[in-house]
């Protein structure tokens, strides 16, 4: 019985993961002609076509599709058991690239902290991060990055997480607004004013609104923006209310123990909802990785020290 040619293997995870020909070509440096060979010799190997012509584009069979995950599980491990051994983890020589996707906010709040504790004691190792518009755990299946960060939503039932903090919504305006002035907020006052609403898919409305809409109350939507930044530049320059995380007013100037001087003045909303958890997420086929379990805990000890409890 001949044995198959386990070079295959990395082809196909990487043709499998990127649905194109070109695509593969590109993440394994090589030319057309040759990812095209390798595909037929694929072929021929597994007596299914795997990509099949849909119009302009490449589509995987109903094969292809179901050993996509269990193909992306033997390359890891593959690559894994060909890497010199991290029984014993050396930080200090580690060289690695690690991928982190998250949203902005945390790496503006936790970014800078993060990078200078891996340096401490992993000079060589690099951290990228990436956007993200929106949940989906293709990232984390498809060996794409190494973790992610966020709200859990509907990741899938293999997805490994733990919890990094809580954080709820606060409202925040400009210094002398008149909120400010006012020794308790109802749900009233709140509701009177304009407001500035972070939406990245043009949605206004959301747990506050469906709160107030009890009491027979609704907000003002004046604006809509991408990001909690541009919503906190917009409520210190006018007199509408920003909703935003408490977290991320951490590294705001004269806000929770910062020092300079405090240009907006955060209170709590006026109806009760409910905390997030945010989570660091990851695939089980970096479960046992040393080096992905250091960065792990790194993530979570960086963040615990600047949320507490």
């Amino acid at each position: 019985m001949n044995e198959p040619d386990l070079n295959l293997l990395i082809a196909l995870d990487v043709l499998l993961a990127e649905g194109s020909v070109a695509g593969a070509a590109r993440r394994l440096g090589l030319s057309a002609s040759a990812m095209s060979r390798t595909l037929s010799r694929l072929r021929d190997t597994t007596g299914d076509p795997l990509l099949v012509r849909a119009g302009r584009n490449m589509a995987l069979t109903p094969y292809a599709e179901e050993i996509r995950e269990r193909t992306q599980n033997a390359a890891f491990e593959a690559r894994a058991i060909l890497r010199p051994s991290t029984n014993l983890l050396n930080l200090a020589t580690l060289e690695r690239s690690f991928t982190l996707r998250t949203n902005a906010g945390f790496i503006e709040i936790f970014g800078a902290a993060l990078i200078t504790a891996v340096a401490s004691v992993a000079p060589l190792v690099q951290l990228r991060f990436m956007s993200k518009p929106e949940k989906t755990a293709k990232y984390l299946r498809e060996g794409l990055i190494d973790l992610e960060v966020g709200v859990l939503g509907d990741m899938g039932p293999e997805i490994r997480l733990t919890a990094l903090y809580r954080d709820k919504f606060v409202g925040v305006v400009r210094k002398g607004h008149p909120l400010e002035l006012e020794s308790e907020i109802t749900p009233a006052m709140y509701a009177a004013f304009g407001h500035v609403v972070v939406s990245r898919h043009g949605r206004g409305t959301g747990p506050v609104d469906a709160l107030l809409a009890e009491l027979n109350l609704a907000r003002k939507i004046a604006a809509l923006v991408p990001g909690f930044p541009a919503a906190l530049a917009v409520a210190q320059a006018s007199e509408l209310v920003a909703l935003v995380p408490a977290t991320f007013l951490l590294n705001q100037p004269g806000l929770n123990g910062n020092s300079g001087e405090a240009r907006l003045y955060v209170f709590d909303l006026p109806v009760k909802t409910k905390d997030i958890t945010i989570s660091l997420m990851w695939h089980p086929r970096s479960e046992a990785d040393p080096a992905h379990r250091w960065l792990r805990q790194l993530v979570l000890s960086v963040c615990r020290e600047k949320v507490p409890g």
